[in-house]
């Protein structure tokens, strides 16, 4: 009897692997409570990725077949080709009619029908101000046809506006940036048709290539800003032009309208011109 009584006498207490496990399994319950506590589900950010994932695989098919879907790389940032249809359930479903591309197209049919309807009313309008400027030039004539004749004068359109080319000959004395006194009628006249058409009026004075060194005008920019100003002077203060209609610039020998290889073009170029453009008075 004493014999089986000491075979079967154990230690008492737990196993000594028992309280490791025991504390790995409290240190695995808190992490897992801390982790929960710490998440937070963004809806708003979760389904836009969910919704980038999906375009990226492109339109799936209801039937099988044996072509790839149609879609665009998944490196894309931005993918919209077509209009979404809505369904009963949340998912949208896009249609390609297009069954060799490969890839869909990123605008759709509205935003080209945009576009050329914007390129169409850009074209009206620059029309439009043709046409305008083309009626202006047509008073302007009728109104100074004695000066045009005379060939002191010249009305053209240029660039979508009326002008009055007012011409060296008879108007200035070379270098010099006085008008004449024998032009000063044509000037009124110049004046009072000005004033029976609406619009802004730009003068612009011009020169030809040969430079221009005095005391006076130190270069064709100083002689060319001084005939623009004294034309200006005398449409505001004789001629009874608003003055707020009125601009003046001044180019020299930057925007000639005949070559400067003769003497009789390098007479065309010196000029000022009175630009009447938009309808703003």
């Amino acid at each position: 009897m004493s014999d089986q009584a000491e075979e079967c006498k154990c230690e008492p207490g737990a196993p000594a692997w028992m309280g490791t496990f025991a504390d790995l399994m409290s240190l695995l319950m808190c992490f897992f409570v801390l982790l929960l506590s710490f998440s937070e589900i963004d809806l708003q950010k979760y389904k836009q990725v969910a919704g980038s994932m999906a375009f990226a695989f492109g339109v799936q098919r209801e039937i099988k077949a044996e072509e790839i879907p149609k879609g665009t790389s998944i490196v894309a940032q931005e993918f919209s080709p077509g209009k979404p249809q809505p369904t009963p359930v949340n998912e949208v479903r896009q249609k390609t009619t297009e069954e060799f591309k490969q890839n869909l197209d990123f605008t759709d049919s509205d935003s080209k029908n945009n576009e050329s309807r914007a390129a169409q009313s850009v074209e009206d309008l620059a029309k439009a101000l043709k046409e305008r400027a083309e009626e202006k030039a047509r008073q302007l004539r009728k109104a100074l046809k004695r000066q045009i004749d005379a060939g002191v004068i010249e009305v053209v359109v240029s660039d979508e506006a009326a002008v009055i080319r007012i011409l060296e000959r008879g108007s200035f004395d070379s270098g010099k940036a006085s008008l004449r006194k024998s032009f000063l009628p044509v000037m009124y006249k110049v004046s009072k048709a000005l004033r029976s058409i609406e619009g802004q009026v730009v003068v612009s004075g011009h020169t030809d290539n040969i430079p221009i060194k005095t005391v006076q005008f130190p270069s064709n920019w100083v002689l060319s800003a001084a005939r623009a100003a004294n034309v200006v002077h005398f449409l505001t203060k004789y001629g009874r032009v608003e003055a707020n209609r009125v601009e003046i610039r001044a180019h020299a020998d930057m925007q000639p309208i005949a070559t400067n290889n003769s003497a009789a073009n390098r007479a065309r170029n010196r000029r000022v011109e009175v630009s009447i453009l938009g309808d703003k008075r």
